[in-house]
């Protein structure tokens, strides 16, 4: 025998090479291959053809409505992330476990399905639809209906992520402070907020990024109407249907590269998290 001899943990290095192949594959295949071909697909007739097909007022209009409505569903996900995340774990209350429960839903049910639930409350034919009507009050095929569709398979990314941290750190901190005067506000901006600032924007950004991608239930409420409830997503599959193929792909990678930033972003909050908390332990 030569070498030292592998411990009981240590796996072959023949394993260790296989699994990384594998990765490594699977990545190369599923990733980068198809980020590289929204690219040159893109570019295959020229920058000129790819800006231009950006700067039509269908691809500006719905390059605008993706924005507002990550610009409206974000914050509103992030102070109910907050709140939810805040109550579950500093304060015992009965309804807890239903209030995570709930919180996982949007991970368990089709966005399709989320999307048809709307129409069936908000459309013509729908629960509140002769009242809306009446009222001349359109939520669904107009801002507010994808805006409530996006909330809706967005909300668990903030709480998800705070959820477990704050639970971790325990309420100490927050009882202490209460014990030398400080109200519940000054508690929260002062002493919870500041220790979970980094997982709120790593839970930001995760939102964010599906709010300006999701496809199923926006397509189901959004009517697609061209130039007016067609977001980025749904615009791709509007330009590739009618076989503009520059077009579709042109937006396809400004959705791209909102994704590489989106992981640029999370792998640096990921880096600063991780100290945050190496450093908490250490102290």
């Amino acid at each position: 025998m030569t070498g030292r001899p592998r411990a009981a943990t240590e796996d072959h290095p023949l394993v260790k090479f296989a699994l990384c192949a594998i990765a490594i594959g699977f990545i190369a295949l599923f990733l980068v291959m198809p980020l590289a071909t929204v690219f040159s697909e893109a570019l295959a007739q020229g920058w000129r053809m790819a800006f231009d097909a950006l700067a039509e007022p269908d691809a500006l209009a719905a390059i605008r409505l993706t924005l507002i409505v990550a610009a409206i569903a974000v914050p509103c996900n992030m102070v109910f992330g907050l709140a939810a995340s805040w109550a579950i774990a500093k304060f015992d209350f009965r309804g807890k476990n239903l209030l995570i429960t709930l919180i996982d839903i949007p991970f368990s049910v089709s966005p399709v399905v989320a999307g048809l639930v709307y129409v069936l409350i908000f459309g013509l034919q729908g629960w509140l639809g002769q009242w809306l009507r009446d009222h001349d009050i359109k939520i669904v095929f107009a801002l507010p209906g994808i805006v409530l569709a996006t909330i809706f398979v967005t909300f668990p990314f903030v709480a998800r992520e705070l959820i477990p941290l704050m639970a971790d750190q325990g309420r100490d901190e927050e009882e202490a402070a209460v014990s030398l005067g400080a109200s519940g506000w000054s508690t929260f901006f002062r002493v919870t907020l500041p220790n979970v600032k980094w997982a709120l924007l790593y839970g930001v950004l995760l939102c964010n990024a599906r709010a300006m991608g999701e496809f199923g239930a926006v397509s189901v409420v959004s009517g697609h109407i061209r130039g007016l409830t067609n977001t980025m997503p749904l615009h791709v599959e509007v330009l590739y249907n009618d076989y503009q193929y520059v077009g579709a792909f042109a937006v396809a990678s400004v959705l791209a590269l909102l994704a590489l930033v989106t992981l640029a972003l999370k792998s640096l909050l990921e880096w600063q998290f991780a100290g945050e908390i190496a450093a908490s332990h250490h102290h």
